[in-house]
């Protein structure tokens, strides 16, 4: 009767201690390899480990070239005895490097077509291949060991909400559209033709209605959709740890989510645990320094507002933004002023690409004085206010640019980035956390101008601006608060409106007629007119976390099943145009789009 691979040990087990023992294994063929013609050796894998099998006629008739055929990753069962490597041969990179598994008997449980390309070779190959064939690419001890890294941070984080007194909850997939920032899946319904369910963005209504209902602490770990273009840290179906409270207020989440995130750190990075309390900045004092609401902190250099010392100046780019209610904004590179005019005008086109119209660069040489670039446009006195406000040394290298408020951050805080980059200054093994928190309360369209929630519409604003939704609702800033590490934004969160009135001037703020508040949010404002407590919540995005602390570069290497850049399956081959039958039976008609055109 067949074994159906029923093993005694897994292949990552064998040590001394095991040598003369009857043990069974099960695994992958990983390599094969002769010794003479005598011998034949393969390693065998599973997801614990390599053990090296020799096969030896003498054992058992046959064995030798039966073992031979073998292909790589076929999946083979064997039984045999547990011997010590001779003197000099054992494999000190290798957990089971000092014993070998003498083969009496093999079995073939899965045969293998020659793959595409072997795990153990998968980096050299294109991504294209590697999502294809993911089945092949996951046997790989590299995405192993992610998805295992990515259990446990999960069971830690599940763990501990519990002992808090957390519930957990499942709230629907098939929902109605909410406001939250990007394009909604939609999927139609059959049974009402003409209508349509939305793949929630986030449960942020449901677990909210939790909230009324009286559970008082909810958590999920949900699968969310957005329908918006893909990035290293993006994918079109993410996974979050949603979580919601009543009767707290901002500064209760803030410290309980970095308890929990601590802990759960401590787990899968021990002696990586952030200390407690993590520190804070404002979203102001994050754009003003570091010209980024995602502040990476693993190095040092900053941003300085340089808008006074420039105001007049006869530098025109300087004073003709700053006329124009702009901003005028620099940055000290240590050492900078060895760099090339190539290597500054790399430079530049990173600050263009964020959005600047230039950038300003002057070196600082002996005697404090600046030279180079537009130094010769500046006054002594502007000179040395440049060089005492932005603590440059002698060698540093002084790049500015002027702009509008944010634009002048984002755009110099992206050569912040490259700088850092560029001069080896982040510690890629650093984990830099920091809340930040006082986001505006909306923000204002690039295109057509319109208010728009700067996380979503149910974020309350600070009490001391609560009267200023009509008057000034720009300047309006709101309880919320955003986890960041390393430069990526983990999550958001915020105390939420519990009030249905102040509820609905938000929604009338943000342009919403009357008709579409009712449609679409009537039943939310009626829930909170039956006793809705005070309420806060947060949730954190665990594919970029474990993609962090994985030490990835892309959350598709923390994912089992990821999509690509155009949110396709290449495995699956979704998505697939679906029969004229099924489109009928739900009432849908596609339109004729040319091959190859823009969706």
């Amino acid at each position: 009767m067949p074994s159906q691979g029923v093993r005694t040990h897994d292949c990552g087990e064998l040590r001394r201690s095991h040598v003369d023992q009857q043990v069974a294994l099960s695994g992958w063929v990983n390599a094969r390899r002769e010794m003479g013609g005598a011998l034949v050796f393969v390693d065998l894998r599973d997801k614990h480990g390599i053990t090296q099998v020799a096969f030896d006629d003498s054992v058992g008739p046959g064995l030798r070239e039966r073992a031979r055929a073998l292909k790589p990753e076929s999946v083979i069962h064997v039984r045999g005895t547990v011997r010590p490597r001779p003197p000099g041969q054992a494999n000190k990179d290798r957990a089971t490097g000092e014993v070998e598994l003498l083969a009496r008997e093999l079995e073939l449980l899965g045969p293998s077509q020659t793959p595409p390309f072997e795990p153990a070779s998968a980096e050299s190959v294109s991504d294209e291949l590697r999502l294809q064939y993911r089945y092949l690419d996951l046997r790989r001890e590299r995405l192993q060991r992610n998805l295992k890294l990515r259990h446990d941070l999960l069971l830690a984080l599940r763990n501990r909400l519990s002992e808090l007194g957390f519930t957990e909850v499942e709230t629907p997939i098939l929902t109605k559209a909410t406001p939250e920032g990007a394009r909604d899946y939609l999927v139609p319904s059959r049974v009402q033709k003409g209508k349509f369910y939305a793949l929630p963005q986030s449960p942020q209504i449901f677990k909210q209605l939790l909230m009324v209902a009286g559970l008082e602490r909810y958590f999920q770990v949900c699968r969310c959709f957005r329908d918006e273009d893909l990035r290293a840290d993006r994918q079109p179906e993410f996974t979050q740890l949603d979580i919601e409270m009543s009767f707290v207020e901002q500064q209760h989440v803030v410290d309980m989510v970095s308890a929990a995130v601590a802990q759960a750190v401590s787990v899968v990075r021990p002696g990586a645990a952030p200390a407690l309390p993590m520190r804070s900045m404002t979203w102001a004092e994050a754009l003003d320094t570091c010209g980024s609401d995602k502040p990476d902190l693993r190095f040092g250099v900053r941003l300085h507002d340089v808008t006074e010392a420039v105001r007049a100046s006869g530098f025109g780019v300087f004073s003709r933004a700053v006329q124009a209610g702009g901003r005028v904004r620099l940055l000290a590179v240590p050492g900078g002023g060895a760099f090339s005019r190539k290597e500054i005008a790399d430079l530049e086109e990173v600050a263009k690409a964020a959005g600047a119209k230039g950038l300003a660069w002057f070196k600082l040489v002996a005697a404090g004085a600046l030279e180079g670039g537009s130094a010769k446009f500046l006054s002594a006195a502007e000179q040395l206010a440049l060089v005492q406000q932005s603590g440059a040394r002698e060698g540093d290298l002084l790049l500015a640019v002027a702009d509008s408020l944010e634009l002048s951050a984002r755009s110099l805080g992206a050569v912040r980035l490259a700088v850092g980059r560029k001069l080896k200054l982040i510690d890629p093994h650093a984990l830099e956390f920091t809340w930040v928190v006082d986001f505006p309360l909306f923000e204002r369209d690039a295109e057509t101008g319109e208010l728009t929630p700067a996380h979503h519409p149910f974020c309350k604003p600070k009490e001391a601006y609560a009267g200023q939704l009509e008057q000034d609702p720009a300047a309006t800033l709101a309880h919320s608060y955003d986890l960041v590490l390393n430069g990526i934004e983990l999550g958001s969160g915020s105390v939420r409106i519990h009030d249905s009135e102040l509820q609905h001037r938000v929604f009338q703020r943000i342009g919403l007629p009357e008709r579409e508040i009712r449609e679409r949010f009537g039943f939310v404002l009626d829930a909170f007119k039956y006793g809705a407590p005070p309420h806060a919540g947060f949730a954190v995005g665990l594919d970029r976390l474990v993609m962090i602390l994985a030490g990835e570069e892309s959350i598709r290497e923390v994912i089992a099943f990821p999509k690509t850049a155009t949110a396709a399956c290449l495995m699956t081959g979704a998505p697939t145009s679906v029969p004229d039958k099924q489109l009928a039976e739900a009432g849908v008609r596609t339109l004729d789009v040319p091959a190859g055109s823009a969706p």
